[in-house]
């Protein structure tokens, strides 16, 4: 049996391009090389793309090359073209894109229309579901309109903060009070986000999240226990058994999740049935609010009276040794192989009932 060209593509300009490294490096080790032969494109801080570059190369050294590509926008012959003249394995041809990519430039729906324009099928969520996903002022909104209970929040723009800030203070202290959080808008993995206590952290975190993203969110202090479920799946996504994070640190920040092992997770997280009902229910029901495809990590927080808070999606959840999406599924029975295998298949799947459309048109 022909084995499909699978391009795993990984690194990018975000503040997330280890994160990548890691997760793609644990994807080619898992992906099943018996149906799929894998070539590997790297996406250097820079934006140029390297074929053959290999995630573990960049790890030891940030400057290795590959051969230079890019993805050639004719709907009726995708491939990749090398920039340098170079002969490319059957012509730069591939059966679809699996984007390891996290955060702006990855996860944001930008490379995502790249790949629609380009006519070409690919893992994960579309260019909307992507866009929503990563916006966690307009994801926020379209959870408000799907009737999800998340904590009182209050969005600004970066330009706010180089005005006199009492103001701003005041209505943020008065609205979500002590401690509150404060996140870039446009980013994940925990980057830029920060914990305030007070007016003097308030301002510090503002002005951190403000060096990743011209707007900021502004989150109310939710007490309870940090819950996460995976969601894999494109119409009739299905949600995996929860998960619970005890944290090393206050609250589960980058470093927790990807440096200090001192962080636990509880899988399964040890909830009232009833609980984890609600909670599947929730998770598929954001899923479907920004139109996710594919795969999407929703966290939750669970108060100790059993109320249920809803966090943020993320729509290409880290895929490291440690990282919660695999393991929950892997709970749930589907072993990481399988997994990945999944994914691909639902990508390949998105692609054929997305072209039966264009065509009926």
């Amino acid at each position: 049996m022909t084995r499909q060209k699978i391009i795993i593509l990984f690194g990018g300009q975000s503040g997330e391009h280890e994160v990548s490294l890691n997760s793609a490096s644990s994807v080619l080790k898992a992906i099943d090389q018996e149906k799929y032969a894998v070539e590997t494109i790297g996406i250097a801080k820079n934006g140029q793309w390297h074929w053959g570059i290999r995630p573990e190369q960049w790890q030891q050294d940030p400057t290795l090359q590959g051969i230079p590509v890019i993805l050639a926008h004719d709907p009726t012959n995708p491939r990749f073209i090398a920039l340098d003249g170079s002969s490319l394995p059957q012509e730069g041809k591939f059966a679809l894109i699996f984007p390891v990519l996290h955060g702006p430039f990855g996860e944001d729906g930008t490379i995502q229309g790249l790949f629609e324009m380009a006519n070409v099928p690919y893992a994960g969520s579309g260019v909307l579901g992507s866009a929503l996903g990563m916006d966690k002022d307009r994801m926020k909104a379209v959870f408000t309109e799907a009737g999800l209970p998340q904590a009182p929040y209050l969005t600004v723009l970066r330009t706010m903060l180089q005005k006199p800030m009492e103001q701003l203070l005041d209505n943020i202290e008065h609205s979500l009070g002590y401690p509150c959080f404060v996140k870039p808008a446009n980013l994940g993995s925990s980057v830029g986000i920060s914990k305030a206590r007070d007016r003097e952290e308030l301002i510090q975190a503002l002005q951190l999240a403000a060096e990743y993203d011209r707007k900021i969110v502004i989150e109310q202090n939710i007490v309870g226990r940090e819950i996460e479920l995976s969601v894999l799946g494109n119409e009739d996504a299905q949600a995996s058994v929860p998960g619970e994070i005890l944290p090393a640190k206050d609250f589960y920040d980058y470093e927790a999740k990807y440096i200090d092992a001192g962080s636990q997770l509880v899988i399964p997280a040890p909830l009232a049935p009833e609980v984890v009902r609600s909670l599947q229910e929730k998770a598929v029901a954001a899923f479907k609010a920004v139109e996710a495809c594919g795969l999407s990590r929703v966290d939750f927080f669970v108060t100790e009276g059993s109320q249920i808070y809803i966090n943020e999606i993320n729509t290409m959840p880290g895929f490291t040794q440690i990282s919660m999406y695999p393991k929950l599924w892997e709970a749930s029975g589907i072993p990481y192989t399988e997994l990945i295998t999944q994914l691909i298949e639902l990508g390949f799947q998105r692609f054929r009932d997305s072209r039966s459309r264009k065509i009926s048109r």
